[in-house]
């Protein structure tokens, strides 16, 4: 369980951990994998709202931050935390219909949660999977509401997960060793 409150194995939410506006979903999503990773960094974050700005300014030095966070910029965040742990973050892109998500899935299951950007058209929100309870569901936290909400890997490969803001996934973030 996070500090927050936050229990992602049984999907229960119990803070008000959310984006504060309409850029900030990649700062929170790594904002709260780094806590569920990183118990003393957790432990450390009193005000998320300030916490999510300090993340998107330092994340995108170049980038402009009204287009978000790229995926090296979440992946960027998360590995600061997890260094320690001999463990960095990197991002790939989603490879499509013929995308099995094994490596998704193997790192949700050895508890590595995995930041996913999704959108219609382009890339525009972060979510969070942070545990596979089932054979082929994913359970992924979306910052924009606050909740955690389930999808099947079916529907991520077919472009049909609504749940999560948007239909299609484009990039991971996840551990790469």
């Amino acid at each position: 369980m996070l500090a927050w409150g936050v229990d992602f194995t049984t999907a229960e939410l119990r803070t008000g951990v959310r984006q504060t506006d309409g850029f900030t979903c990649g700062p929170t999503v790594a904002m709260v994998a780094s806590a569920l990773l990183d118990p003393q960094y957790a432990d450390g974050v009193a005000d998320y709202g300030a916490e999510q700005h300090r993340i998107h300014e330092a994340a995108n030095r170049i980038w402009p931050r009204k287009l978000g966070t790229t995926p090296w910029g979440v992946a960027a965040t998360i590995s600061r935390h997890t260094a320690e742990l001999g463990t960095r973050y990197g991002w790939r892109r989603f490879r499509g219909r013929n995308d099995r998500l094994s490596d998704v899935t193997a790192a949700v299951d050895t508890g590595w949660p995995v930041a996913m950007l999704v959108g219609q058209g382009v890339p525009r929100h972060w979510v969070l999977i942070t545990a596979h309870p089932q054979e082929t569901v994913l359970r992924c936290f979306e910052p924009g509401s606050g909740q955690v909400r389930e999808v099947t890997l079916e529907e991520i490969q077919q472009h049909r997960i609504p749940r999560l803001g948007f239909p299609r996934a484009y990039a991971l973030v996840l551990p790469t060793g």
